[in-house]
C-alpha cells in the first residue's frame, strides 16, 4: 500500500482493536485465497539468486508482508530454501517507506549498510534502502516508471537483466560480500 500506516489505520480504526483486527484478518485471507494463487514470480529470481550466492554474496528478504505470508511467498517462488534469513513486517514497528524492515534484515546479514545493496520494484523500497543507508538498486519489473525510481543508483529490466549485466553492476564490483537484499512485494 505504500507509508507506514496498515488498512485499519488508513481508515480511522486502531489496528490492535477488535474490528482492526478484523479487518487485517479478512485482508490476509483474500490475499491468500484470491491473490497469491495468481502470483508469479519475476522470471529468473531464483537464477539471479543461485547467482549471487554462487559469487559469495550473502541474500536475504526483507518484505512488508507478515511472516506467514512471506513464507508462502517465499514458497511459490521456490526460494525459501535458497535464503537463510528474511525479515517481515512481524520483525519491524513500521512498513516501507520506513527503514525499519531493512534495519531488521541488516541485523540477520550482521554487515554494515553501507557493504550492503538492496534490490527493490518500487519507490516504497527505494526510500526504505535510502533511509537505511543501504544501496539501493530498483527493477522496472514493478510497474513502476523510472522517475518513480529515482534515488536508486541502479535500475535494470527485471532479475534477468541484472543477472545479465551483475559483473558490471556495483553488486558485482563490490570486493566484499555484499549482499542483495531482495524486497519481496506484500
Amino acid at each position: 500500500m505504500g507509508g507506514d500506516k496498515l488498512l485499519p489505520e488508513v481508515i480511522g480504526v486502531a489496528e490492535d482493536t477488535a474490528e482492526g483486527k478484523a479487518i487485517s484478518k479478512r485482508r490476509a485471507d483474500v490475499f491468500r485465497s484470491h491473490h497469491l494463487p495468481e502470483l508469479r514470480p519475476f522470471p529468473k529470481a531464483r537464477e539471479l539468486i543461485e547467482r549471487l550466492e554462487r559469487d559469495g554474496k550473502l541474500v536475504t528478504i526483507a518484505s512488508s508482508a507478515t511472516e506467514e505470508d512471506l513464507a508462502a511467498l517465499l514458497d511459490k517462488a521456490g526460494l525459501r530454501h535458497l535464503v537463510e534469513h528474511a525479515a517481515s513486517k512481524d520483525d519491524a514497528e513500521r512498513s516501507k517507506p520506513d527503514p525499519d524492515i531493512v534495519h531488521a534484515a541488516l541485523q540477520g546479514l550482521q554487515l554494515p549498510p553501507d557493504a550492503v545493496a538492496m534490490i527493490g520494484d518500487t519507490p516504497y523500497d527505494v526510500e526504505a534502502a535510502r533511509r537505511a543507508k543501504v544501496r539501493p538498486i530498483a527493477f522496472r519489473s514493478g510497474g513502476w516508471k523510472d522517475d518513480d525510481l529515482k534515488g536508486a543508483t541502479e535500475i535494470y529490466d527485471g532479475p534477468e537483466d541484472l543477472r545479465q549485466r551483475l559483473d558490471d553492476s556495483s553488486i558485482g564490483r563490490a570486493a566484499s560480500r555484499t549482499s542483495g537484499v531482495r524486497m519481496a512485494r506484500g
